[in-house]
């Protein structure tokens, strides 16, 4: 089975820009009730999508003050137990982020490795890529960041 996932979350300065699990040094974070990281939350949707399950919205309402600043990390790590609730396993991820800056290749092993921790699969079985939007659009514009992703489960 498989599912995909998209997010999208807006640059806001005063906070710190984590991605992947990762906080990269840059001059605006992303705006969100959790640490906003727009590539965990693509990827949690698309392993809920591949699951059947509502999107993370559900498991973490933005109002739940419980849910405030939380890691995104802990959203993959619920999303591996509802895997293992329905008695299958993640096999693999593969994620884009569409984003003008900053450079992600030089996190990307770090974030392959938090990502695969999180889910439960190793760092190899997590694929992240980025790409620009050619300066079109809001990512084109330097007002946020995108995030596309697959997720397949056995």
């Amino acid at each position: 089975m498989v599912g995909i996932g998209y997010d999208v979350h807006r640059f806001k300065e005063g906070r710190p820009l984590v991605l992947g699990g990762v906080t990269i040094p840059h001059t605006h974070g992303l705006d969100g009730h959790s640490d906003a990281d727009v590539l965990c939350h693509a990827l949690a949707d698309a392993v809920l999508g591949a699951l059947g399950q509502p999107d993370i919205g559900f498991f973490f309402p933005p109002g739940d003050p419980t849910c405030a600043g939380i890691s995104s990390l802990k959203i993959l790590e619920k999303c591996r137990d509802l895997a293992a609730e329905a008695g299958v396993s993640i096999v693999n991820v593969d994620a884009t982020l569409v984003a003008e800056v900053p450079k992600v290749l030089p996190h990307r092993e770090a974030m392959r490795q938090n990502i695969g921790a999180a889910l439960g699969i190793a760092p190899q079985r997590v694929g992240i890529k980025a790409t620009t939007n050619e300066t079109m659009g809001f990512v084109g514009r330097r007002e946020g960041i995108a995030a596309m992703a697959v997720a397949q489960v056995a």
